[in-house]
């Protein structure tokens, strides 16, 4: 498979980043934070500066990773002034991506709303009434913008927002009928809060052309506690379903990027040394 990393992970000095990269013949290059900026905050030329970079260590780039409509909520209302503000960065974003042949290009969803759906009683007392039906007019735009620019729009199963599963991005998805500009990235890792199993439950629900991208980490979740905990790759919970996750991907056909999220450090902050302890499982594994 096609194996890369986020590399701000690894530095946000990309010069850095890249060379760790080269250290271990990963090949494609996620970009969010370069610098001092998140990607869509770049000028032309330290745009100029990140291609001439990947090209000299010839990297291509998988995604470019912007935290768009993370933060919004169920008050928000297309066209107000926080939507105009990620809209804005989004088409910044699909400029850049067009500058460094960036196929697809993040976003996120609103903050969760904890029960969307419900029965027999739940309906009434439950659920966050309109929570859902408020997010995919959020979307729309966003994804008539991708269409109109050829770019595919990959959305994160993220931690907190309205799509934190495989089955709320498929059916976020659907709800659009964007299957042709609007995919799924996938991070299992984020999809544990949820308990949404990584497999077979999530991987089942984002086959028939649905999965755009993948985030590979590894954690412990302790929801009753609010905690979170991200391990060293294989000693999470996720450890005994990133083989069979991989023999799938591979067993499908999958041919999008599996891309390593260095999020852990043992305890000293040091995350390219985190990196180092979990790259060669990462390879092993999705390589």
């Amino acid at each position: 498979m096609k194996l890369g990393v986020i590399c701000d992970g690894i530095s946000r000095d990309l010069a850095h980043a890249l060379a760790v990269m080269d250290e271990f013949d990963l090949e494609y290059a996620e970009l969010q934070f370069v610098g001092d900026h998140e990607v869509g905050d770049h000028s032309r030329q330290q745009i100029a500066e990140i291609r001439s970079l990947l090209q000299g260590h010839g990297k291509p780039v998988s995604c470019l990773s912007r935290h768009i409509f993370a933060g919004m909520t169920t008050a928000n209302k297309p066209g107000d002034t926080l939507h105009t503000t990620h809209m804005d960065a989004l088409k910044r974003v699909i400029d850049m991506a067009h500058e460094v042949d960036a196929p697809l290009v993040r976003i996120m969803t609103s903050k969760k709303e904890q029960i969307l759906w419900g029965a027999n009683g739940a309906e009434h007392w439950n659920v966050a009434e309109g929570a859902w039906d408020s997010l995919p007019p959020l979307i729309a735009p966003a994804v008539e913008f991708a269409r109109s620019a050829g770019i595919t729009l990959v959305v994160e199963t993220g931690n907190g927002t309205m799509v934190n599963s495989n089955y709320t991005a498929r059916k976020l998805i659907d709800d659009l009928n964007a299957k042709d500009t609007l995919q799924v990235l996938w991070d299992p890792a984020n999809n544990c809060w949820c308990h949404e199993l990584a497999w077979p439950d999530g991987y089942n629900e984002v086959r028939g052309g649905y999965l755009g991208h993948v985030h590979i980490k590894d954690v412990l979740v302790d929801t009753p506690r609010a905690k979170l905990e991200v391990r060293k790759m294989g000693d999470g919970q996720l450890g005994p379903l990133f083989q069979p996750v991989a023999d799938a991907l591979r067993q499908d056909g999958y041919d999008g990027v599996v891309s390593f999220e260095s999020v852990y450090h043992n305890g000293d902050g040091d995350f390219e040394n985190g990196f180092r302890q979990c790259i060669s499982l990462f390879k092993s594994t999705f390589g």
